[in-house]
């Protein structure tokens, strides 16, 4: 079955490209990423600080099934409603480092959007580190969920 979150990565550069239209409208889809309550529902995380503003941030806390936690955390530094976040990601404890991630939102049409995010490494090897795990699978699984979980508030 083709994944309908697309990763794009060009050899030697920092950066990662995903793509994904929804069939839902770029505002159901904006507040997917930005309500607390749908936030936990598709990506399967706690929401411990969600301060959507510029100069706000956010923190996540997700525990595996063995009972480890882990953290995410990162600061918001531009926002405009159904249009466009930019900001910080942190996977806490781990190699990764920080990232920063554009994210775009976009109508297609009224009732499908477009969603485009640029996620900028430090290096290319931590890059390239992230594109080892099963990252697009995950990422695949979780906007799916997103799809399903989001249509029902139309």
């Amino acid at each position: 079955m083709e994944q309908k979150t697309k990763v794009h990565a060009v050899d030697g550069k920092q950066e990662i490209l995903i793509t994904r239209e929804f069939d839902l409208p770029v505002e159901l889809v904006f507040r997917a990423y930005t309500e607390p309550e749908i936030v936990e529902q598709w990506m399967g995380t706690k929401v411990l600080k969600m301060d959507n503003r510029k100069h706000g941030s956010y923190q996540l806390e997700t525990t595996d099934p063995k009972g480890n936690k882990y953290g995410f955390n990162g600061t918001i530094h531009e926002y405009t409603p159904n249009q466009k976040i930019t900001r910080t990601f942190e996977f806490e404890n781990t190699p990764f480092g920080v990232q920063i991630e554009y994210l775009e939102f976009e109508a297609v049409t009224d009732d499908t959007s477009r969603l485009k995010i640029l996620s900028v490494f430090k290096t290319v090897a931590q890059r390239d580190q992230q594109l080892q795990m099963p990252f697009k699978q995950g990422l695949n699984m979780a906007h799916d969920r997103l799809q399903d979980i989001v249509s029902k508030l139309k």
